[in-house]
């Protein structure tokens, strides 16, 4: 079982749960240790309740799961809901002043903290949050140098008084849990090692940057704003054109159109924006216009719960726009790969000319993660394929700009080289570009062209690389999941093993080509074969049929807007193991 430690921190929106949050993680890095981080909140733009989890430890932590070893209420409702999370050798840090205390578990420690007497609440408002941060890491067994260094840099832009009142409120805390709270009995250690912490959002920002983009744009739509945001504000640095646009049919058409000019162009969304660029991304497909769309998934339909996550948008992605055309798609597994993910598809979307998807969801996308910075590759390769950007010596062939070629992919010229002219609508063409039905709707054109396009797909599957599974091939049950679910399952097959049942798991990254038949081979010996998946109809267990005619023994399915957590999972197996059914749809504990 992983040494990890979990702490939470509740509010209303408003109250400042996510600076401490912050100080948390930046200490927990510092002190060379993982850290796996979610914010719940509620789709209320003020006074709706917020909980932040983040939890810590020596080794890898691939998910948040359930369990508090320390909680900090802001307000008692935080309290009233929140309480019975903790279980013996846990604690609860409050203001003893505004909150009452309900009911404990056995061995949980109360610390109620006199909040007015430690410091003037009537020159700082959110003194409670500081004393309670100085109080939990005294308990924790962190010096308070590491706090006192964190709050320098976290009020660096305030004045002096502003930092010395919040370092000398933090002292008091720290002194008063000293004095009167029983430490953890684990204290948290510390490292040698050194971790960057990255949310979803800033790592496909980031990733994107690598892969060389210079135009992002975008229309807000949470849980994507982060990329929007990200890349506002680092632009001029990375030298990238961003532009918040009016709706998301404007996005996908400006993004084609930087594509179209030379660049490499992104642009993020949610499911209700993707479905507005559908249209758009058709015309990227037709005109052959590489460009990469990123769906962070929310709780649907329509406009659904905003601040939930959940792996609805499967089909929609399968379904894009309307025709036969190529395309890639693909789930990032964890936050770290939200970033590596980023070049590989550009890579594939220019070699092949074609739109790219990147299939993230609210829980990576705003999550946090601490990610080894040896991970984080800021040189990757680029291949921008068959591209034209001079006309070199000046004499060449006469230019087809939709040449056939045996594998599907033709010279792609920058607008504007002299030579290069030619023809870009969003109409079936001939190889100069020019519409068919400019003479007449010529089927034998239409049949070759469809065909060139299409002769992609099998240059694009070669490109991309099968799954693999992890964990002894010989186990009893063996968990196939896609995209986010990656660390929850693999977290839940090590605790699987701790109770006697050998699990192994089959994790799907890239769901566009799909690599069936390597599927079927490494599924061919499984005992008990179970899909785990956010959604309420199993997207990808339907997927996996329809191109496989695979059909799992069990499902587990999780579809109230929460992640899974990896108990969940394994009392689900043990349910099914034993024959007591075959589709699990576990409740969860936390109530946001």
């Amino acid at each position: 079982m992983r040494q990890s430690f979990s702490l939470g921190i509740g509010g209303a929106a408003g109250q400042g749960v996510a600076t401490p949050g912050d100080i948390f993680c930046k200490i927990f890095s510092r002190r060379g240790l993982h850290l796996n981080a979610y914010n719940a909140y509620q789709s209320i733009i003020r006074g709706g309740h917020t909980f932040l989890t983040v939890r810590t430890g020596p080794d890898k932590i691939p998910t948040t799961d359930g369990r508090l070893d320390l909680l900090i209420p802001l307000n008692q409702d935080t309290m009233n809901r929140h309480l019975s999370l903790l279980s013996a050798g846990g604690a609860c840090l409050y203001n003893a002043d505004l909150i009452k205390p309900g009911s404990a578990a056995a061995g949980v420690q109360l610390c109620p903290m006199p909040v007015s007497t430690l410091a003037d609440i009537s020159r700082n408002k959110i003194a409670q949050n500081t004393l309670a941060i100085g109080a939990a890491l005294s308990m924790m067994g962190v010096g308070f140098p590491a706090l006192e260094s964190v709050l320098e840099e976290q009020f660096r832009k305030k004045e002096r008084a502003v930092i010395d009142e919040n370092i000398s409120i933090a002292r008091a805390g720290y002194d008063y849990a000293t004095q009167n709270f029983e430490p953890f009995a684990w204290p948290l250690p510390m490292t040698e090692a050194r971790y960057a912490v990255l949310s979803g959002n800033g790592a496909l920002a980031m990733g994107g940057v690598a892969a060389g983009v210079k135009f992002y744009c975008a229309y807000p739509m949470s849980p994507s704003t982060g990329v929007l945001h990200w890349m506002a504000e680092h632009a001029r640095k990375a030298e990238i054109m961003v532009r918040q646009v009016e709706d998301e049919i404007g996005v996908i058409l400006m993004a084609i159109g930087a594509a179209h000019a030379g660049v490499r162009s992104m642009c993020a969304t949610s499911g209700g924006g993707f479905a507005l660029m559908s249209e758009g991304l058709g015309l990227s497909a037709q005109a052959e216009i590489p460009i990469v769309v990123i769906d962070c998934q929310r709780a649907g339909p329509s406009t659904g719960v905003p601040t939930k996550t959940e792996q609805g948008d499967l089909w929609q992605m399968l379904g894009a726009a309307f025709g036969d055309y190529p395309r890639v798609i693909a789930a990032p597994l964890d936050i770290g790969d939200c970033f590596t993910l980023i070049p590989e598809i550009f890579n594939i979307a220019d070699r092949f000319q074609c739109p790219g998807i990147v299939l993230c969801d609210l829980l990576l996308a705003e999550g946090r993660l601490s990610v080894d910075p040896s991970e984080i590759d800021f040189y990757p390769a680029i291949d921008r394929g068959e591209l034209i950007a001079s006309n070199g010596s000046g004499e060449h062939e006469p230019y087809q700009r939709y040449k056939i070629t045996e594998s599907g992919v033709s010279p792609r010229a920058i607008p504007g080289l002299p030579g290069y002219t030619h023809v870009v609508s969003s109409d079936e063409h001939d190889e100069d570009g020019v519409l068919i039905s400019d003479e007449y709707t010529n089927a034998l054109k239409r049949r070759a062209m469809m065909e060139k396009r299409m002769r992609k797909v099998d240059g694009i599957a070669a490109s991309v690389p099968p799954p693999q599974l992890r964990g002894p091939v010989d186990a009893d049950v063996t968990l196939i999941g896609w995209g986010s679910t990656y660390g929850v399952i693999d977290e839940a097959c090590e605790l699987l093993r701790d109770v006697g049942i050998s699990a192994n798991h089959l994790p799907i990254r890239w769901l566009v080509p799909l690599h069936g038949d390597a599927i079927l081979d490494l599924l061919a010996g499984a005992k008990h074969t179970i899909i785990v998946e956010n959604n309420f109809s199993g997207q990808f267990a339907r997927y996996l049929r329809s191109e496989t005619s695979f059909v799992p023994n069990g499902h587990i399915r999780k579809y109230d807007g929460e992640p899974f957590f990896p108990s969940h999972i394994v009392e689900a197996v043990q349910d099914q193991l034993a024959g007591k059914t075959r589709l699990s749809v576990p409740a969860h504990e936390i109530m946001v």
